[in-house]
């Protein structure tokens, strides 16, 4: 039997920069604070949980594009 996915959650623009600003306080926030931010959020602790994996993973990503970047195009010493 074919496994049931989850469907996808979408987040209003309230909920997104509630947990931008959550992120930026704490990349990876207990169980404990999940549970926090899902109470004020209005999602389950389980959606935390990946939206955090995932946020984390764009923020690594950015991470690594800039790093990139800086090497291409040194700031000139001059």
């Amino acid at each position: 039997l074919p496994i049931k996915k989850k469907p996808r959650t979408f987040y209003s623009a309230e909920q997104l920069e509630e947990l931008e600003k959550m992120f930026q306080e704490d990349h990876y926030p207990d169980n404990e604070k999940r549970r926090e931010i899902a109470a004020v959020v209005g999602v389950t602790p389980q959606r935390i949980l990946v939206w955090f994996q995932n946020r984390r993973a764009k923020w690594r990503k950015l991470q690594k594009l800039s790093i990139k970047g800086n090497r291409k195009y040194p700031a000139s010493s001059a």
